[in-house]
């Protein structure tokens, strides 16, 4: 996830979106369309999607300091494994790649998570001094498939752990690096209370 890429337009390029009605809330479902670049991203409806196509797709909450970034790039090694790189995984050199976006940026964990359809490696980490003037947490997750990397990162104001968090985690668990996956693995998330408005 890049800080540059926070403002990027409105744009469906490559999304195709349905919002499904479940027992827990309305939640979207924005799947790649183009050849080469198949996935499936499910997240609540609430969230508004842009990007896409060859830029990454970025889902913000427009009641909430959380945003999440996907991008599909070649990958690299015909051996990553998710068990593999996270026992290589280099803490230091990660933290010191955030740093330059989010100032202090420090890992605070790293394991193996699913995805809908396969493992993905997960690393997470804060900021307390982020370029947003508040504290955020990074949670940062990263797969191979088909000679595709992909890699999702959510971003959200640390204070606001309790609602956000639980929404990232759904993001990840129903992720797929299929086209045709659908909702939902794991209990659905609460929406997040709207933010007060300013006095």
């Amino acid at each position: 996830m890049r800080l540059s890429r926070y403002a990027c337009s409105l744009l469906m390029a490559a999304a195709a979106l349905v919002p499904i009605e479940t027992a827990a809330q309305t939640v979207s479902i924005t799947r790649g369309i183009f050849e080469g670049q198949p996935y499936t991203l499910v997240y609540p409806s609430a969230m508004l999607a842009s990007g896409g196509g060859a830029n990454p797709l970025t889902i913000n909450h427009p009641d909430a300091p959380l945003q999440c970034e996907l991008a599909i790039l070649p990958a690299t090694a015909d051996d990553w494994t998710p068990q593999g790189a996270l026992e290589h995984f280099d803490e230091e050199a990660a933290a010191e790649r955030w740093a330059q976006i989010f100032p202090g940026f420090a890992i605070t964990g790293s394991s193996v998570v699913p995805y809908q359809n396969g493992d993905a490696l997960l690393y997470e980490g804060l900021s307390d001094d982020s370029p947003m003037d508040i504290p955020i947490t990074l949670v940062h997750t990263e797969a191979v498939d088909a000679g595709r990397g992909y890699v999702l990162d959510c971003i959200y104001a640390t204070a606001e752990a309790a609602n956000a968090r639980p929404i990232v985690d759904f993001i990840i668990a129903n992720f797929s690096t299929r086209s045709d996956a659908e909702c939902c693995a794991g209990a659905q998330p609460a929406e997040p209370p709207a933010a007060d408005p300013p006095q």
